[in-house]
């Protein structure tokens, strides 16, 4: 992906001729809607020509403004919190329903791009392995501590990694090879992540990745992959759809081990009344 235009805008601010400066600060201000202007949009609403315009884009690399929109576009697809169109988000009960509408479009194509014979066979790992690593990093954080904390009252050796401020090579090192790793990935992740995911390849480790769309470039290199959307109807990713993925393989891990899993939940709770940990 090209550098991010805002920053190229940014850094080359004081080389740029007058009337390009004025384009570029129309973007800075308004760049969040950036892909739905058009060049004779931004040409009128800067007070300059549309040479000036095409001038500019082609000075920061650009062959034209389509590229320039394309790029705007790719910045979201890979999570770059872009708000909307000032209206995108609408007012008053219109907010909610928008809201409401496109949570449950992510929630749809979540669990109808579920095959039943994956899912199952997911459930079965879950089970069958001796140790669980659960692994999440930056926003997958959350989701990773939530699926551990929720697998831990259905079953022993659940792991999360890393542990804060700590790295992985100690804990790959002591890895059975029938363990399970479960890697979340959604977008934004970090350099190592990309290593993380070729060594467990390389160690033939069983694995499955949870993720938005951009991890199907893993998707040869895991045992499994469940997609998730996080679209939302403005900047910011909408994490429901993982959460409620989340709660359906607790779930369906707990029923495919109930007795066992019913007996280790009352012992959990057991402790949490010895402990007097919570409150009533």
């Amino acid at each position: 992906m090209q550098g991010h235009i805002g920053r190229q805008l940014q850094q080359c601010f004081g080389e740029l001729a007058p009337q390009e400066r004025r384009v570029a600060s129309f973007i800075l201000d308004h760049f969040e809607d950036l892909a739905i202007y058009s060049a004779a949009d931004l040409a009128r609403l800067s007070g300059v020509s549309k040479a000036t315009v095409t001038r500019l884009f082609r000075r920061l690399g650009y062959a034209d403004f389509k590229a320039v929109k394309a790029h705007a576009r790719e910045l979201r697809h890979f999570g770059v919190p872009l708000a909307a169109g000032s209206d995108a988000l609408g007012e008053g009960a219109e907010r909610c329903a928008r809201h409401l509408a496109r949570e449950q479009e992510n929630l749809q194509h979540c669990f109808e791009g579920l095959s039943a014979a994956s899912f199952e066979a997911v459930i079965g790992a879950l089970d069958s392995a001796p140790r669980l690593a659960v692994v999440g990093y930056r926003n997958s954080y959350p989701l990773a501590l939530h699926l551990r904390q929720q697998l831990l009252q259905c079953r022993p050796g659940v792991a999360l990694w890393p542990a804060p401020n700590q790295s992985l090579a100690e804990e790959l090192a002591e890895l059975d090879a029938d363990a399970l790793v479960v890697l979340f990935g959604f977008r934004r992740r970090p350099r190592v992540f990309d290593a993380l995911v070729e060594t467990l390849a390389a160690r033939g480790q069983p694995c499955l990745l949870i993720g938005d769309a951009t991890t199907a470039r893993y998707a040869e290199r895991v045992t499994w992959r469940l997609a998730c959307p996080l679209d939302s109807v403005s900047a910011f990713d909408s994490y429901a759809a993982p959460m409620s993925l989340i709660c359906l393989l607790a779930n369906a891990l707990l029923h495919r081990r109930l007795a066992s899993g019913r007996a280790r939940i009352d012992g959990i709770t057991d402790l949490y009344e010895s402990l007097d940990e919570l409150a009533p």
